[in-house]
């Protein structure tokens, strides 16, 4: 009984049982994130699948291995992006170390026109994905927390441990690259 039952217990609830040793409840809250930050990761690391899996498994294993670290008083999404998004910025840090390309950013002469009438949806859905990739990751991050997975301004603030302030100049300027690129999508695209 309590394994049905605890399919709907919150995260935070389900936090507080895996704090306890409960590995169903662990199971429960893999299985309902992995495919969101599966996608946060691809997304955030240029698209790698390889990468996305091990950054997941990664993230799950810190979860499983101190679950004592979750704070009850905080959303558990909001913790986990936060995690999520430390590891990435910890990758973009080795790999600057390395020397190696983090992201192809805008150049401001790149001048590309693509005409929206020769794409399929799913190659103009391909083409605004590409045209994300190309934002750095300080404004993908906050584009996707924002545009994908729904948070308020206030909330990826936290997630990032900046200032309410950083976090609109980055989504308007990350609406502003994107818009400049993606021109020919601008009736499609609602980016308020």
């Amino acid at each position: 009984m309590l394994g049905k039952q605890i399919t709907t217990y919150s995260d935070e609830k389900l936090m507080q049982l895996i704090c306890g040793g409960n590995q169903y409840a662990f199971n429960v809250l893999y299985h309902r994130h992995k495919n969101r930050m599966y996608y946060y990761f691809y997304r955030m690391l240029n698209n790698s699948e390889e990468q996305a899996n091990d950054f997941l498994q990664e993230l799950f294993l810190k979860i499983i291995e101190k679950p004592e670290a979750f704070n009850p008083e905080y959303k558990f999404r909001s913790w986990i992006f936060s995690i999520a998004g430390n590891m990435c910025k910890n990758e973009y840090r080795r790999r600057e170390i390395h020397g190696e390309i983090i992201t192809g950013n805008f150049t401001n002469d790149e001048t590309e026109e693509l005409n929206f009438s020769t794409y399929s949806t799913e190659q103009a859905v391909e083409k605004v994905f590409e045209t994300l990739n190309r934002l750095d990751q300080d404004h993908r991050s906050t584009f996707l927390l924002r545009y994908r997975e729904g948070f308020s301004i206030k909330e990826i603030a936290g997630i990032l441990d900046i200032a309410d302030g950083t976090v609109k100049s980055r989504l308007h300027n990350a609406k502003k690259q994107l818009a400049r690129k993606l021109d020919y999508l601008k009736d499609e695209i609602d980016m308020k």
